[in-house]
């Protein structure tokens, strides 16, 4: 693993795709509705309980506000790689951008839960076309020696949408109302459709695949992501297989996918390509989005659980210490697009995977005063390691695939990397509720009743409630003492949760030396992205 800087092949970049004005308005166009999509997972994490409000919803009904979203999204993004070759990358795009918009409008206008969770559903499903329809739509607008550069804005746009929406989220419900979550969405989405329709003119139509369609293949597809997606997402609340849903589910799941693989390899015109999974560094390049969506969302739903659980800060304190790790990702995406240009690939993905392994580890030693300069170094490492893990993975897993190969390959790395996202939510929620309880019993039998530390504590909070609260002061020594053993017992379960993160990076740096060559390596072509051919 080579890391001498790549030397350009003036022929090869004159095959490159010329650059123009309207190629770029139209591709940032197309990132902009991406980054859209994938915010509009998060933006409304942070006002959930709004939301519940203002549609007179239970706890276990809104959460489909999320759970119905998710789950058609994650059907979608596959099928994309179909869709685009039937219908272009143009038309596939505009659809699901107005799309997207309309169901925006029509969330927003909603007045019961029922309504909400149809409009969320096909909010995902429809506007799920997007994310890899702008991957793969890029690499055919500025060709494979441009990988690095169409890195950086897929690789900012992928990781920054999560990142700040909570913390958008947050704003727009507290400074306007939760319908602005929805609202936002109208005027930006209408401007993406006319331009990508007006500027974006990539691909043609292939009619033909309407021939033969696999109604079964997309139906068992439908029914193994959605069942996963669903047990990903609920498992952790429900307890896992002690709730007959889950449990369900999963059979449902295993059944559907050994029929969905034996169809997808079997059909003449299967609805997924699975072949693409034939090139070592595909097949490597989306293990390394899949760990990097363990890291990225997981990341995204412990830090402001833990300043929110245990500091006690609201959504917009919270904002503003995620901030750092935003600014660090705007900061670090250009020096990994020039890194990835200068030098071998795979030299920046061991560096990414090194400072995320680096910034998890030291979350590992975090207290219940932590604040925002003992957050500082972890954040600014973690927001510089997103970037240097999302470009060059996104590099070694695309620059390999070309034709319609290439909308498939998208399609699936993007599904991977949402899997892996989900996956590492429902492990960490059931390692944080696990590792919670553990650590209160521990804790509280430390300071169980006779032992001579607990009786001191509880003598010293209740003379200083004697004052306050007298007749209640031992009941508000106790309920005291208790909230304090709580507080320390979840920062220790989210130190353990920091550490497993730490530990999957880890893992994931020994399997780079696994990695052949990129393509656009071998080819040994400029990789800039703004310098014309």
């Amino acid at each position: 693993m080579s890391g001498a800087p790549a030397r350009a092949n003036p022929a090869a970049a004159a095959a490159q795709p010329p650059l123009t004005a309207r190629t770029l308005i139209g591709f940032f166009a197309m990132a902009f509705g991406m980054f859209m999509a994938i915010l509009d997972i998060q933006i409304v994490a942070a006002s959930l309980a709004e939301i519940q409000a203002g549609l007179s919803a239970s706890q276990d009904e809104i959460a489909w506000v999320q759970t119905a979203y998710l789950i058609a999204e994650v059907v979608m993004i596959p099928l994309s790689g179909y869709l685009s070759r039937l219908l272009s990358t143009r038309i596939l795009f505009v659809i699901s951008a107005s799309s997207f918009t309309v169901m925006s409008l029509l969330c927003a206008a909603s007045t019961s839960i029922e309504e909400m969770m149809i409009f969320r559903a096909l909010q995902g499903f429809l506007g799920g076309a997007m994310i890899p329809t702008v991957i793969a739509g890029s690499y055919m607008m500025f060709g494979q020696g441009r990988a690095a550069g169409i890195g950086v804005v897929v690789g900012l746009v992928a990781t920054l949408a999560p990142t700040i929406g909570p913390t958008l989220g947050g704003y727009l419900t507290h400074a306007l109302s939760w319908h602005w979550l929805f609202l936002i969405n109208v005027p930006i989405g209408i401007a993406i459709t006319v331009i990508v329709w007006s500027l974006v003119d990539i691909d043609k139509p292939n009619w033909k695949l309407l021939q033969g369609f696999d109604f079964a293949g997309l139906a068992l597809m439908a029914v193994f992501l959605g069942s996963i997606e669903y047990v990903l997402e609920e498992g952790a609340r429900k307890n896992w297989f002690e709730d007959q849903t889950i449990e369900t589910l999963t059979v449902v799941a295993v059944a559907a996918g050994v029929g969905f693989f034996l169809r997808v390899l079997s059909a003449k015109n299967p609805i997924v390509n699975l072949k693409v999974f034939r090139d070592r560094n595909f097949t490597l390049g989306t293990s390394y989005g899949f760990i990097l969506g363990i890291g990225l969302y997981g990341l995204v739903y412990l830090m402001p659980a833990f300043l929110g659980r245990v500091r006690g800060y609201n959504s917009m304190q919270i904002g503003e210490i995620l901030f750092i790790t935003g600014l660090c990702q705007f900061i670090a995406a250009p020096i990994a697009g020039m890194l990835a240009r200068r030098y071998d690939t795979r030299f920046v993905l061991l560096t990414g995977l090194f400072l995320m392994a680096i910034s998890s580890y030291m979350l590992a030693f975090v207290t219940s005063e932590w604040s925002f300069q003992e957050l500082l170094w972890p954040q600014i490492l973690r927001g510089a390691g997103l970037m240097f893990c999302m470009v060059p993975a996104n590099v070694i897993a695309m620059s390999g695939q070309e034709g319609d190969q290439l909308k498939d390959a998208s399609g699936l790395y993007n599904l991977m990397r949402n899997l892996g996202g989900a996956l590492g939510l429902a492990v960490l929620n059931t390692q944080l509720t696990d590792r919670l309880a553990f650590h209160y019993e521990r804790l509280g039998e430390s300071l169980s009743a006779g032992r001579e530390v607990a009786e001191a504590a509880l003598a010293g909070l209740a003379a200083r409630f004697s004052d306050l609260m007298p007749g209640d002061a031992e009941m508000g020594a106790l309920k005291t003492l208790s909230a304090f053993v709580r507080q320390q017992a979840a920062t220790m379960a989210f130190a353990d949760c920091f550490l497993v993160v730490a530990l999957i990076y880890v893992a994931a740096i020994f399997t780079v030396p696994l990695l052949g060559k990129p393509r656009h390596l071998a080819r040994e072509v400029d990789l800039e992205l703004l310098e014309p051919a």
